[in-house]
């Protein structure tokens, strides 16, 4: 094939499948370069307020005294300023100089207070959703566009794994090329070779990491994550002995636009207040309130940084948590959550990283690491990978643009090759996809089918395509 895609006379069955490779890979990142450059982008966003800044933003430091204030009398501070508010969360100081952290929710708002411990007062506020970070995990979620934006994504994460195969075979050394000379890209070439030393370098040595991203954010997708994968593998509640369950789930914890709750708990049935089930948490005879839960919450272990989440209903309960997902812990390993009903006092349920199935293990993990939690090696490279991803889709859309003929108005596609064999072989593959992951697999098949029954048959979408 000649550098313009032109197809020369005669071809064996592994030119026509390197061709075929080609042009998918070509339309794949032709759907896909946008949104990974948006995920991209806003990852190293994230990055950044996750290690650097902070995620909300708050004023977070006070200069320590002699004692603490009691939680109950800083959240009566928090009323009085904010009276018309509900106070939905709580979260003591991890350490001597930090500030206490309250989620309030003001005329449907959801913001963070900072309290100093020592005199209760307000030292600072943000509305939740309009930091940085939060902004940028909306648009990484979703495009700012709700199901939709997540829908799209959903196709383009898994567009993206055809870019990783093709991209592999189209990498393997042929025609004499060692495999020293693709681990290492030759930067004496000149032009598009110079282009495509580098991206298919640079492509190979993040594959990995890719495809892991890719499955760990698929996972947490609403049509393959979320109808299929994470149904089968939340922690059951009937677990728990005999304790009522409520319609809520663990998911309404989350708080706008960054999930909070465990992945392998947001499908997971919350326990009811008022009954005589649980065991024993706060002993009879000590008020259950905000200072007893958090006496409770260090007896069992937890330690520095948790939150307890206040009863939202005259049937909800305190919830005692900690886990990477908010960086309360640093490894996932380390997750905790416990329910204590609001009147007794005793535990309903609790569930920790040892009860999650093997996958919400895994996902528990793989959050940690997509998300740059597990220390500051994580979020250097995480960094690194973003800016890796950024370069192959610039270097992808330069080597195109280079190819192309001047002045030519189409899109100069990798031609199909004529009479390729096992064309049905394609086609069972992508309705094993469509089984594996459902939009991915239809976008595939309706690609395929628009490739062989459409441009191929109209001579001006042809020419336009190709």
């Amino acid at each position: 094939m000649n550098d313009h895609g032109a197809e020369s006379t005669s071809t064996t069955i592994s030119q026509k499948f390197y061709r075929a490779a080609w042009r998918w890979h070509f339309y794949a990142g032709l759907y896909v370069i946008p949104f990974l450059l948006v995920l991209a982008v806003t990852g190293l966003i994230m990055v950044y307020f996750n290690s650097i800044e902070t995620r909300f933003g708050e004023k977070l430091y006070v200069t320590p005294q002699a004692e603490m204030l009691l939680p109950t009398e800083q959240l009566k501070a928090v009323s009085t300023a904010f009276p018309n508010s509900a106070i939905t969360q709580y979260m003591p100081p991890p350490e001597a100089d930090r500030t206490s952290l309250f989620t309030i929710k003001l005329d449907g708002v959801k913001t963070i207070v900072s309290v100093d411990p020592y005199t209760a007062k307000i030292i600072g506020t943000v509305e939740k959703d309009s930091t940085w970070f939060y902004f940028a995990s909306d648009i990484h979620g979703s495009l700012l566009i709700g199901d939709l934006g997540d829908r799209l994504i959903e196709i383009a994460a898994g567009l993206t794994i055809v870019l990783i195969v093709t991209g592999l075979y189209l990498w393997w050394p042929r025609d004499g090329k060692g495999l020293k000379r693709v681990f290492v890209p030759n930067l004496s070439e000149k032009g598009r070779s110079f282009w495509k030393e580098l991206h298919v370098s640079i492509g190979f040595y993040i594959s990995v990491i890719l495809f892991f991203f890719l499955i760990s954010g698929l996972s947490w997708a609403g049509v393959w994550g979320g109808k299929f994968v994470q149904p089968w593998s939340t922690f059951p509640a009937e677990k728990w002995d005999n304790v009522p369950l409520s319609d809520e789930v663990h998911g309404m914890m989350n708080d706008g636009a960054v999930k909070e709750v465990p992945w392998g708990l947001e499908l997971t049935k919350m326990p009811l207040s008022g009954s005589d089930a649980g065991t024993l948490g706060i002993p009879e005879g000590y008020k259950i309130n905000l200072n007893s839960m958090v006496v409770l919450a260090r007896g069992i272990g937890f330690d520095k940084q948790f939150r307890i989440n206040l009863p939202g209903s005259s049937t909800g309960v305190y919830t005692i948590s900690a886990d990477s997902m908010d960086g309360d812990t640093d490894t996932p390993t380390g997750d905790r959550t416990v329910h204590v009903d609001q009147y007794s006092g005793k535990v309903l349920g609790k569930v920790g990283y040892e009860d999650y199935s093997l996958m919400a293990k895994s996902m528990a993990v793989g959050i940690a690491l997509h998300q740059g939690d597990m220390g500051w090696w994580n979020s250097i490279l995480n960094a690194l990978f973003c800016l890796a991803v950024i370069f192959l889709c610039i270097s992808g859309v330069v080597m195109w643009w280079i190819r192309r003929p001047k002045g030519a108005g189409r899109l100069v596609a990798p031609p199909l090759p004529q009479n390729l064999p096992l064309w049905k072989g394609a086609v069972f593959i992508m309705l094993l996809l469509s089984l594996a992951f459902p939009l991915v697999g239809l976008t595939l098949l309706a690609v395929l089918a628009i490739d062989l029954l459409v441009l191929s048959q109209l001579p001006f979408l042809k020419r336009a395509f190709n």
